[in-house]
């Protein structure tokens, strides 16, 4: 049970930590439009 417990805020751990990077990105992303405008052109 306690191993089991552990694995689980191991797991709860490591996405919360991609939720926060994918958080960062979208927020850097909002950002560099907000400086360099909407340029569709790839």
């Amino acid at each position: 049970e306690r191993k089991k417990n552990r694995k689980l805020e191991k797991e709860l751990r490591r996405k919360e930590k991609a939720l926060a990077e994918a958080a960062a990105l979208l927020i850097l992303q909002k950002k560099a439009q907000a400086i360099w405008g909407d340029e569709e052109d790839d």
